[in-house]
């Protein structure tokens, strides 16, 4: 059976109810989400072949010193970096070091800040100087499997909708979808109830409310969807060393359908390829 409370009365842990949250929270929301939009907007410029990683993880970090707030995955359980930067055939939680990046690369950087207690959290692929048009078109279904999952969001719709439209048109397009990681709830904690999953059916998993907030960042495979964590914890890649994709956007339910907290303010949702028009 699924819980739903009001954010304001909940305790501060994940005990698997749903929080409703409040115009309050959305606005504390939009900010931090805004936050983190403008610091990806920022990295569009940065992200050529050459640089190396821990240099997109310190400007992370000091983009949001700067702005008043602090990466969340910063010894998050351990983990030492400021974001996520996940190149080719890494899923996610790839973490930053000293290698460069070459042409022909693709990469997602994830970044989460905390302001004011409330969390922004996205991530976005950027293309490494000129990449192979296999590699693009991977950008272009996984960005469209984000976006049909968020336009599956409405009250009384349950949480398979959005599964089940991001699966339906994913592997209509020949890629998979990974299914060992997913969404989840966010605001005041950095993962929080509901689990949102990427695959599905529309009659499956808890009824969207209005008040609920989470992120739907779907990870879509060229190849087949299996997954392992290397030895490091955290890095996960594609068993077939095939090319892997994640977008993700966090959102609020509204009484008609949803709001995108983290829609970039400068029209680089889709760094480096065409802007959207779906």
């Amino acid at each position: 059976m699924v819980n739903y409370i009001e954010a304001s009365s909940a305790p501060s842990k994940n005990t698997g109810a749903i929080r409703l949250y409040d115009a309050q929270a959305y606005e504390g929301m939009r900010r931090a989400c805004q936050l983190t939009a403008r610091c990806l907007d920022a990295l569009a410029d940065i992200v050529k072949p050459g640089l190396v990683t821990d240099d997109i993880d310190r400007f992370v970090f000091d983009f949001g010193m700067d702005h008043g707030a602090h990466p969340a995955t910063l010894n998050y359980r351990g983990y030492t970096k400021s974001t996520c930067t996940s190149i080719n055939h890494v899923v996610c939680h790839g973490i930053p070091n000293d290698k460069p990046l070459r042409e022909g690369d693709i990469v997602n950087i994830d970044v989460t800040f905390v302001l004011d207690g409330w969390h922004g959290d996205s991530s976005r692929m950027y293309p490494v100087g000129t990449i192979k048009r296999a590699a693009e078109r991977l950008l272009e279904v996984t960005y469209e499997s984000l976006m049909r999952g968020i336009s599956a969001v409405r009250p009384g719709a349950r949480t398979g909708a959005i599964g089940e439209a991001i699966q339906t048109y994913a592997e209509a397009e020949r890629c998979s979808v990974v299914r060992d990681f997913c969404g989840h709830g966010v605001g005041r904690l950095f993962h929080d109830s509901p689990n949102i999953l990427h695959y599905g059916r529309a009659n499956e998993g808890p009824e969207l409310r209005e008040g609920m907030i989470f992120t739907i960042e779907p990870m879509i495979n060229l190849g087949r969807p299996h997954v392992k964590v290397l030895a490091d914890g955290w890095t996960a890649v594609t068993r077939d060393r095939s090319l892997s994709a994640q977008y993700e956007h966090t959102v609020g339910v509204t009484s008609d359908g949803c709001e995108i907290f983290t829609l970039s303010p400068g029209g680089l949702d889709r760094p480096g390829l065409p802007s959207f028009a779906g």
